[in-house]
């Protein structure tokens, strides 16, 4: 494509031919076109010995409330593929094709575009994706719908529903990085040169960090009972994990044990309650999981020596309420967490 060209001066079929160009590029897989879109189950057959579900996720990016101002297209483009094959990671299912529709504006230039396009191929790359095609239109804002999928034995998916009491809750990442970085870049219209010490949390949200494979260890292993990715934010995690299974409850314990120490630090600083920060931000991209209790030092164990982490930070309780441990207090939570619309 011409440099530094406006998308509607280059047209829908130039389009369409650089991204195949670009896919090649970068897996040297060639794209198909057809009418469909078409995946041969072939490469599943040495699962068959067992019944296989197809499991798939689709999550649109919107660019007017996903995607912060100061974000680059590199990373934008990135965030697309992680926020869908986060949901099925989680589910310890390893995903194997991606198809992806855009939306772009007319005036949205080619040198972006590029990037764009580079950011979700840098990481299709991370799990081989076959990239099988999808659907482009013009629309006002940058819309991305990825669809991914991928093929797993029933036995080894990790649904939502499936806890027991006496679970152990855990998590394979720290809380508050995000809660952070949106505070920082929309309330206070901050950037790294404002707020050098918060970095990493800059980082979360502009950078998305990759994702973590815990869960393909677990489904693998059956060492989790159940699941769910925090994209929402913890709060809104726990309200889901409850409502698929409405006869327990959950003790959760808020320290430094999973609060990261840039959040405490920032809570402190800036006199903003800790709990806002980790319970309502989102887009961590976090995965928890319900372990039997009996089995928790087996899967911690394994998970480490996969090069994976995860730690605890609470259990299943009989009692039907989402109960906060912090600073030796306790109290029900009453937050909602983020939800569209509100």
């Amino acid at each position: 494509m011409k440099p530094n060209t406006p998308l509607k001066d280059i047209g829908e079929t130039m389009i369409i031919s650089y991204i195949e160009q670009l896919i090649y590029e970068n897996t040297e897989k060639e794209s198909i076109r057809d009418d469909a879109f078409f995946y041969p189950l072939d490469k599943i057959q040495k699962k068959q010995s067992e019944e296989i579900t197809l499991v798939s996720n689709s999550d649109m990016l919107v660019s007017t409330t996903d995607v912060p101002e100061q974000m680059e297209s590199f990373h934008m483009g990135r965030k697309s593929l992680i926020m869908n094959l986060s949901d099925l990671i989680v589910k310890g299912v390893n995903p194997v094709g991606l198809i992806l529709s855009f939306g772009l504006p007319g005036t949205m230039l080619s040198d972006e575009f590029d990037l764009l396009m580079k950011g979700i191929l840098s990481y299709s790359k991370t799990f081989d994706l076959d990239y099988i095609g999808g659907d482009l239109n013009e629309t006002q804002e940058i819309i991305l719908n990825p669809t991914v999928f991928g093929f797993e034995r029933k036995s080894e998916i990790i649904y939502r529903k499936g806890m027991n009491i006496g679970d152990i809750i855990v998590a394979n990442g720290k809380f508050g990085l995000t809660g952070v970085g949106f505070d920082i870049l929309l309330r206070q219209n901050g950037s790294y040169e404002d707020f050098p010490k918060y970095r990493k949390s800059l980082d979360s949200v502009l950078k998305p960090f990759d994702l973590g494979l815990e869960g393909l260890i677990l489904g693998q292993n059956h060492f989790a009972t159940a699941s769910i990715d925090s994209s929402d934010g913890l709060a809104k995690s726990l309200r889901e994990l409850q409502f698929s299974n409405p006869e327990v409850g959950f003790k959760i314990i808020l320290d430094e044990t999973v609060i990261h120490p840039e959040a405490l630090k920032y809570s402190e600083e800036f006199d903003i309650p800790i709990e806002k920060i980790v319970l309502n931000a989102g887009e961590e991209f976090i995965h928890l999981f319900s372990v039997k209790s009996e089995y928790i030092e087996k899967a911690v164990d394994l998970v480490e020596r996969k090069s994976g982490h995860i730690f605890e930070i609470g259990e299943v309780v009989s009692e039907c309420d989402i109960t906060i441990i912090q600073e030796n207090k306790t109290h029900i939570l009453k937050s909602e967490g983020y939800e569209h619309f509100r």
